[in-house]
Order: structure tokens, then C-alpha cells, then sequence
């Protein structure tokens, strides 16, 4: 079995924040499952089958604790079904990465992001997977705590669309076929618009110089 957690905060009030961007790739792959909900101590989880019949067992997370005590749903899940760190695949939000861009990792430090940092802390290693979703970082003037609890834009939701769907793409590789077929197929993608061509006016050799 697989475990598969998305980070985020609870409640209607954080639903489309940018910090809750793992719960919503997590959402896809529910609905992709067909997943039933069901309370755990301090996590909703679901039991779904991803990829082709029969299909890899996963255990689909998503914390109700707040982001900063993510580790407290999962740790206890990880030592209960006796997994270990190459069965976790963690879903998160990734402020040092622009929008757009989409990242597999294993292992590594948490960079600041802190739902990483406790389910680290309690599992006492950082041997485990993550898919990385860019949120970019704040414009000027914008506190980075303020900017990851604002809301998507107008203008983003077609690439967040995106972003999700690729997301529970390389989440579902990752549980049927590897982490290196993940990354080979996903990491890396960049969806950002390509840069404008920089045009140069064309030289006139005939033109004699001023």
C-alpha cells in the first residue's frame, strides 16, 4: 500500500488559497477513485485503487489539522499499516518555484514550507517523496504569510487547472510505476508562457552612419 497526502488547511475559508494547492491536486485524485471519506483522528482518508486493474492500494490523506501540525496525521497512519518512507508521497505548495512549474523530489529539507517540516520532524527523516507545485513568491510589499493564504486569481485558474490534473498525474505514476518514472514523465514541467522573441530592427549595410 501507498500513502498519499495532501497539505493544506481546513475549512471553507482556506479552500482555494494557494497554500492548499496539495489538498486540491488530493481532491482530483479522490474523484479519479471514487473515493469515500471517512474520519481518522486528525486526518479525512480514503481507500482508493489508482492506475490500471486492479490497480495499486493507496490510502489518500488529507490533514485536518492545521499546515504547521501536518505530521501529527501522518506519522501515526505511516507506523499503524507499518510503512515506510518510500511508500509516502507528500503533495504541497512550493513558494521558491514560479507558478506554473511542477517538481518531483525525494527526500531533501523542507524549504520553509512547514507542513513538510513537522511530518519530518515526526517521522525523524526526510526520506520520502514530494510533488512540488509553484506558487511563486509574493510580489513586492507582500508578507510571504500573507501572500500563501490569498487566493488564486482570475487569470490563473486555467493554469491551476493545469497544474492539478498533471499533479494527480505524476502522483498516480509515482504509486504504479516508481518515482523514477514520475520524474522522467513529469518533473520539471514548466507551463509557463514561453518569453516574447526579442526583435532587432534588421541592418541596413547601405545606411551610412550619422
Amino acid at each position: 500500500m501507498k500513502l498519499i497526502v495532501g497539505l493544506g488547511n481546513p475549512g471553507e475559508k482556506y479552500a482555494q488559497t494557494r497554500h492548499n494547492v496539495g489538498w486540491l491536486v488530493l481532491n482530483e485524485l479522490a474523484r479519479r477513485g471514487g473515493a469515500a471519506w471517512r474520519k481518522d483522528k486528525d486526518a479525512d482518508v480514503a481507500d482508493v485503487r489508482l492506475g490500471p486493474a486492479p490497480g495499486q492500494k493507496v490510502l489518500l490523506v488529507r490533514p485536518t489539522t492545521f499546515m504547521n501540525t501536518s505530521g501529527k496525521a501522518v506519522a501515526p497512519l505511516m507506523a499503524f499499516y507499518k510503512l515506510e518512507g518510500d511508500d509516502l508521497l507528500v503533495l504541497q505548495d512550493d513558494l521558491d518555484s514560479p507558478f506554473g512549474l511542477l517538481k518531483i523530489r525525494h527526500g531533501g529539507r523542507h524549504g520553509g514550507q512547514n507542513g513538510v517540516r513537522d511530518i519530518i520532524r515526526l517521522l525523524g527523516h526526510e526520506a520520502f517523496a514530494r510533488v512540488k507545485v509553484g506558487i511563486s513568491r509574493p510580489p513586492a510589499g507582500w508578507d510571504p504569510a500573507d501572500w500563501v493564504l490569498s487566493k488564486w486569481r482570475e487569470g490563473e485558474a486555467a493554469t491551476l487547472a493545469e497544474l492539478v490534473r498533471l499533479g494527480a498525474d505524476a502522483a498516480t505514476v509515482w504509486a504504479t510505476q516508481g518515482l523514477s518514472d514520475a520524474q522522467g514523465q513529469f518533473n520539471s514541467t514548466d507551463l509557463r508562457p514561453a518569453p516574447e522573441p526579442v526583435h532587432t530592427a534588421p541592418h541596413d549595410e547601405n545606411r551610412s552612419e550619422a
